[in-house]
């Protein structure tokens, strides 16, 4: 028997025999009371290349939300500090109560502004070249006067001055409320040059960098919810 015959009758027994069932199971009823989140078609590869970085990031997100619902939970997640509107507040202050104390902290902030410029005005008289404190006769320490000495000399001292009430230790020169004193020397400095010369734009232009380094200053610290703060605020009259 050559190989054609052998084909034909194994093909022919093949097809009177019955054939093997795919599975041994019992199949299993779906269960139609249940709503399943409707499936996303899956592109072939050629067309997920032809997304583009917008489509993919959607559909991205709509794979996420399906798996969440799936898992029963909501299809947004909340944000990370996320409270509920009907949380309840508490130990909140009532409006007169937060009056009150910030009337109470403002005077106590005055008492010590008063009581530290009191204390600077005792010491010695400020002199030209950083020479305060020297043994010099009469006649020479008039000529070293801070009255004698230009304008930016005289800019100079009072920016030194006003750094030295909201010192954290001595030769502070880097904290928050150091920086918004010296930064408002220098704008009150430029305001004055600003009304005389109104085309200097190159003037205009640094002066607006200085406000927005000053409201970042202060923002800083009323978000650290630095002491200093409102001292700040109060001493150099600003607006907030």
């Amino acid at each position: 028997m050559n190989s054609r015959i052998r084909f034909l009758v194994s093909s022919r027994v093949a097809g009177v025999l019955p054939r093997p069932p795919f599975h041994t199971q019992a199949p299993v009823a779906l269960r139609t009371d249940v709503l399943l989140p409707p499936q996303l078609p899956q592109p072939s590869s050629s067309q997920y290349r032809s997304l583009t970085k917008t489509k993919r990031r959607q559909r991205k997100k709509m794979i996420e939300r399906q798996r969440r619902v799936e898992q029963g939970l909501p299809a947004k997640p909340k944000p990370p500090r996320y409270i509920p509107k009907d949380t309840p507040v508490i130990n909140a202050l009532s409006r007169f109560e937060r009056d009150q104390e910030s009337l109470r902290f403002d005077a106590e902030a005055a008492e010590e502004m008063k009581a530290k410029m009191t204390a600077q005005s005792e010491k010695s008289e400020v002199m030209r070249f950083g020479f305060d404190g020297l043994v010099m006769s009469d006649r020479v320490k008039r000529l070293f006067d801070l009255k004698n000495g230009s304008q930016s000399e005289v800019v100079k001292s009072q920016k030194q001055r006003g750094m030295e009430l909201f010192q954290l230790r001595e030769g502070d020169t880097g904290s928050s409320a150091v920086q918004v004193v010296s930064l408002t020397t220098r704008i009150q400095q430029l305001q004055t040059h600003m009304a005389k010369h109104r085309k200097d734009h190159s003037s205009k232009r640094g002066l607006d960098r200085m406000y927005v380094r000053r409201r970042k200053l202060l923002d800083y610290m009323e978000r650290k919810s630095d002491p200093n703060y409102r001292k700040v605020v109060k001493s150099l009259g600003l607006v907030r």
